[in-house]
């Protein structure tokens, strides 16, 4: 087998997070194919080999899969990059997700535990209350496109203009914003040669409340006037209502959503949602679950799996805007949050005494380093870090307390069990483990892992 020759297979079975098995009979080996579904027979030519295993880049699909009995429901799958399954039955999805949990977890678990299955989200579609849409063309030299990237493209933008993972008056927005810089023929940022004024357009809209932030993202390469822009906005008849509209100033020279200077265009710089009857400011670069029914059936299971807490001091770490902490603090002694944004632990405090709630302390700080000025110890420590898991030197401190029970709550199934070895070493052991699908069309799932000190091993 070499590169760049051409096959043609079946794909067996995904593993996480899209990665097509296929098998090659005439060379008799495996190969990895990405952005495919279970069933399909693809044509694929070999691009790259990575310790020994053959990778393979989807060339085109020749037979539709048995579980593919939905049709595409927007106009851009599947090339589009933000969904993979819209023409599997979510049922199917889930079936899937399952799999690939088990086939990661079961290795990872020392010994038995109980695995209590996917659940589902309580809106298979439109449920994202944020989206970051890049700027771009669809081509070389083609028309300015606002949208999602091509599957495996860091480059070609497609304009997702009826994107069915948002709600609508995202879409109207999308488009309002799109034709006011096409019309006055506005450049866009290129990654490569660091020119350019347009960046992202990052929408959040509150599931439960409707108001939406609409936050345009530029370099300072240009001047342009956007009152135009903030009128058309407002004139347009959504369900929802715009609470704030603001100019993002970024000029760094990675390809991420940050800011310099966020100036006011129009309202205010947060919005309200409500989750289990609290309500949350959010800021805009402030992380929530991107999923609001989904983040009440997963901060539900969090609180199932935590138990009774009454008299009890919890540690929540990466806190985020302190949504986890305030969905405890009703039932515990107190709740101490760690966050490293800052703007998230302000808006975490300011959340909290909103609601009422004044058991709960919110920390802004690297959890690797704020765990040694704190003077209270934990009782139970929840755990919900960022995709990439717990850094190597922050995991011995947390279990150096020696709690009787960790909540893990994972976005990245693979992150958690490299974390799981360390733990289990310590002493840990997985009782039982779920998950929630809050990514319907997509590849990831978050996983809720319940642990329990079986016994003290010294460090």
């Amino acid at each position: 087998m070499k590169k760049r020759q051409i096959f043609e297979g079946t794909i067996d079975r995904v593993d996480f997070p899209n990665k097509g098995i296929v098998y090659v009979p005439e060379e008799d080996r495996y190969v990895t194919v990405k952005n495919g579904i279970p069933g399909q027979k693809v044509r694929f030519a070999v691009n790259k080999f990575k310790r020994g295993n053959a990778e393979g880049k989807l060339l085109e699909v020749l037979e539709r899969s048995p579980l593919e009995t939905r049709e595409p429901v927007c106009s851009i799958f599947p090339a589009c990059g933000g969904c993979m399954y819209q023409t599997m039955p979510y049922e199917e999805q889930m079936k899937m997700k399952e799999g690939q949990i088990r086939g990661i977890m079961d290795e990872a678990v020392h010994g038995t535990y109980a695995f209590e299955g996917v659940k589902a989200s309580p809106k298979e579609f439109a449920y994202r209350n944020k989206m970051e849409f890049s700027f771009g063309d669809e081509y070389k030299d083609g028309p300015l496109s606002l949208g999602l990237h091509k599957k495996g493209s860091t480059y070609d933008v497609l304009t997702a203009s009826d994107c069915k993972l948002v709600h609508e008056d995202m879409n109207k927005i999308l488009v309002c914003v799109l034709e006011y810089f096409r019309e006055r023929n506005v450049s866009y940022y290129k990654k490569m040669r660091h020119t350019g004024y347009l960046r992202h357009l990052l929408l959040r809209r509150g599931d439960t409340t409707g108001e939406i932030l609409v936050n345009l993202v530029t370099t300072t390469q240009e001047e342009n006037d956007l009152a135009p822009l903030v009128d058309q906005l407002l004139s347009l008849e959504t369900e929802g209502k715009i609470v704030g509209i603001l100019h993002i100033l970024n000029d760094s020279l990675s390809d991420v959503v940050k800011s310099d200077e966020t100036r006011i265009l129009y309202g205010q710089d947060y919005f309200y949602e409500k989750l289990l009857g609290l309500e949350f400011k959010i800021t805009p670069f402030s992380f929530f679950q991107p999923n609001s029914k989904g983040a009440e059936v997963l901060y539900e299971t969090v609180r199932e799996y935590i138990g009774d807490i009454r008299d009890m001091t919890v540690f929540d770490l990466f806190s985020g805007t302190g949504t986890i902490s305030q969905v405890l603090a009703p039932v515990a002694k107190q709740v101490i949050g760690v966050e490293i944004v800052e703007e998230a632990v302000e808006a975490a405090k300011e959340n909290a005494e909103r609601n009422g709630l004044f058991n709960c302390k919110f920390i802004a700080g690297d959890v690797f380093q704020v765990l040694d000025s704190i003077e209270e110890k934990p009782d139970v420590i929840v755990l919900d870090p960022p995709r990439d898991g717990i850094h190597p030197k922050a995991l011995p401190k947390i279990l150096d307390y020696g709690v009787k029970r960790i909540v893990y709550i994972s976005c990245k199934m693979t992150s958690l069990a490299r974390d799981l070895e360390m733990m289990q070493g310590r002493g840990y052991r997985v009782e039982k483990m779920t998950a929630v699908d809050q990514f319907c069309e997509t590849v990831h799932c978050e996983v809720v892992a319940k642990l329990s000190l079986a016994r003290v091993i010294q460090a």
